[in-house]
């Protein structure tokens, strides 16, 4: 009777536990960014996302330590080429030099489907690096194909939205003119590829810039009166969905609608400095669980209904190194520790039990408590063994 009692306390022990182990599975990819001195080993990484059901990871490089630890795992990786490695990739052998030794080593362990060449190109007043973006895309290219590795590895780059000259609208959407001698090919290049176009973009920088004139409920998916588009009658209720069909507008006007548009980045800082409005650990938890449950139900911008949005969140962890005003280093969905900047739903087996640092003391009364229930079960198991074997006469 006691031991049945035992068994009772010991499965609501458990059930209770793993109401903290809500497994999140809507299909979101993650920017998993390194720019700290403090974030736990890429193995212990790899479990987290693991019990987290995450299974697309953004990298900026291709750290072989990371892609070691995802080796034989389920996670699709895209992975970086720096922008600093663009005007030598124009060169077909250093591009098949950097493949072969950056990205074939690692394939077919670990799943790497995209090759990132570049970020944020057209953000930067470079002429050369901007000349330098297709041409070292096509080298690229061209060897995944002599490899017999394009049918697995896609080819592409990213955009910050300052790209769009015009972006309201949504369906005004333009691209920016001085920018179109570069992407007019550069979409050309998609279209023949058939690759995705990548934007990063950030509700949040609009708001921050100007809140009195910015929705804060616009920019969070919270109920709102939003806008319709005067020329589609097409009504937003988020300022997301409006950035994503702009671009789609813009493509449109470079003569493509066959390109798909993903979200690469888009978050919310958790914490800023004083004149940067709206970061906040409430504002930053409204917008990644608003925004994870628009893509738990699979739907799409009101220009592209059928077409569920793609999106990368930015990003993994809080990133101490990273310059430049205080919400730079506040868009984790983690601390480095392993426990989360706040709930969303995304907890996983390691959240709130610290990867890269000993137990906090109320970790180690709850593993304290587990394991002495799980010793005196198996003793109580073991006792009546003992028992019975005794009243059937086996010594």
């Amino acid at each position: 009777m006691a031991s049945c009692s035992l068994c009772r306390v010991l499965l609501l022990f458990l059930t209770l536990s793993d109401s903290f182990v809500q497994i999140f599975s809507a299909g979101i990819g993650i920017n998993y960014g390194q720019i700290a001195n403090n974030l736990p080993s890429p193995p212990r990484v790899a479990i987290l996302l693991g019990s987290l059901n995450i299974t697309r990871v953004k990298l900026y490089d291709t750290d072989p330590n990371v892609l070691l630890a995802f080796s034989n795992s389920n996670v699709d990786f895209i992975v970086g080429l720096g922008n600093d490695n663009l005007e030598d990739m124009s060169d077909l052998i250093k591009a098949q030099a950097w493949v072969e030794q950056h990205v074939q080593p690692h394939l077919p362990q670990t799943k790497i489907t995209c090759i990132l060449v570049g970020n944020e190109v057209f953000a930067s007043n470079d002429t050369q690096l901007r000349s330098s973006l297709l041409p070292a895309m096509q080298s690229v290219y061209r060897v995944l194909v002599n490899l017999g590795l394009d049918k697995q590895v896609i080819v592409t780059t990213a955009h910050s939205l300052t790209i769009l000259g015009n972006s309201y609208p949504p369906s005004a959407g333009t691209f920016r003119e001085d920018l179109v001698q570069y992407l007019q090919p550069l979409i050309n290049f998609h279209s023949q590829i058939k690759s995705p176009f990548l934007i990063n973009a950030y509700p949040y920088f609009a708001y921050k810039d100007d809140p009195s004139q910015v929705p804060l409920e616009y920019v969070l998916f919270q109920p709102n009166q939003g806008m319709t588009d005067p020329s589609t009658n097409l009504h937003y209720d988020n300022m997301l969905y409006a950035q994503i069909d702009a671009v789609y507008s813009a493509i449109k006007a470079m003569g493509h609608t066959d390109i798909e548009v993903i979200v690469s980045e888009t978050g919310w800082p958790s914490k800023g400095d004083a004149d940067e409005a709206g970061a906040t650990v409430e504002n930053a938890e409204l917008y990644h669980a608003n925004l994870l449950q628009r893509i738990a139900q699979k739907e799409g911008t009101p220009a592209k209904p059928s077409t569920p949005i793609d999106i990368y969140v930015f990003a993994l962890f809080n990133e101490n190194l990273k310059p430049g005003p205080a919400s730079e280093r506040n868009y984790g969905l983690y601390y480095p520790d392993g426990t989360p900047v706040y709930n969303i739903g995304l907890q996983g087996n390691l959240a709130g039990t610290p990867l890269s640092a000993p137990l906090s003391a109320s970790n180690k009364t709850a593993f304290s408590v587990f394991n002495f229930l799980m010793l005196f079960l198996i003793s109580c198991f073991n006792l009546r063994i003992c028992q019975r074997e005794g009243r059937r006469g086996i010594s």
